[in-house]
């Protein structure tokens, strides 16, 4: 009797891939190579599954969830079964939603992937902090509008407000938040105990994919904007003068300048 083959594992490899703001076709060349050479994948909520036709028909495909309110896996339990894969299967990759160094918690996985001396490497992806604002025609900086920006969790893991947030708010500059849909008439607040109760606001769910939505406003009216547009998660909120620069600002424009000529 024949004996089938025995697999031969390779050695084993991590790698954290990012896989950009949902669109499939956003990941870098270099993630889709890496996904075609992997043994097992390890795939967040917030990624297209569409983007797993560029791995072989032959990886191992797991979702690990990790969105916002739904963790299927703990951290400590992600680490420990994506080294267990490492072990048993060779190329394991970590295919993360954006980047995974935005608030992906990917030094963390190579800390671990360290700890037991596996080798591991870093693909870069395109963070939705600027990629979704820009594919909205909304630059995150803009000479004589906004000279820097910020990239701020919503929600910590203790659930409140991001304690920089109370000083991003206080400046000019463009504040992105990430993960705050839940947070926003809190946001929202803190804005107008500055005084910046007309700051164009733009709020986007789903961005690059099918599912994309859009709200775009000012502090004072982006949360009744957003109940009417039903926006939900995942989204994230763009905060700053650059958003008047959206085609859909300009009725909010006109709306003000006919309010100053009557006065």
């Amino acid at each position: 009797m024949i004996q089938p083959a025995k697999r031969k594992i390779r050695e084993p490899l991590i790698t954290l891939v990012g896989a950009g703001p949902g669109d499939p076709e956003l990941i870098t060349m270099k993630g889709a190579n890496a996904l075609k050479d992997a043994d097992v994948i390890l795939y967040d909520a917030l990624v297209n599954e569409k983007i797993l036709d560029y791995a072989s028909a032959d990886a191992i495909k797991v979702y690990v969830g990790k969105r916002s309110g739904e963790h299927s896996h703990s951290q400590d339990a992600m680490n420990k079964l994506m080294v267990d894969y490492a072990l048993n299967y060779g190329h394991v990759v970590r295919l993360k939603g954006g980047d995974p160094f935005v608030f992906g918690r990917g030094y963390e996985e190579l800390n671990f992937a360290a700890s037991y001396s596996i080798p591991a490497k870093v693909v870069p992806g395109l963070s939705s902090s600027i990629s979704v604002p820009g594919l909205q025609q909304i630059p995150v900086t803009h000479r004589g509008l906004s000279e820097s920006f910020w990239v701020v969790t919503g929600t910590t893991v203790s659930g409140a407000i991001s304690n920089d947030l109370y000083e991003a708010v206080r400046t000019k500059a463009t504040v992105v938040v990430l993960m705050g849909l839940n947070k926003l008439k809190e946001i929202v607040k803190l804005y107008q105990q500055e005084h910046k109760n007309k700051l164009p606001v733009a709020v986007i769910q789903s961005g690059s994919t099918d599912n994309e939505k859009l709200a775009i406003g000012i502090v004072d009216t982006i949360v009744e904007v957003v109940e009417e547009k039903g926006i939900g998660a995942p989204a994230i909120l763009v905060f700053g003068e650059v958003v008047s620069l959206h085609p859909q600002f300009q009725p909010i424009r006109d709306f003000f300048a006919a309010i100053k000529e009557e006065l």
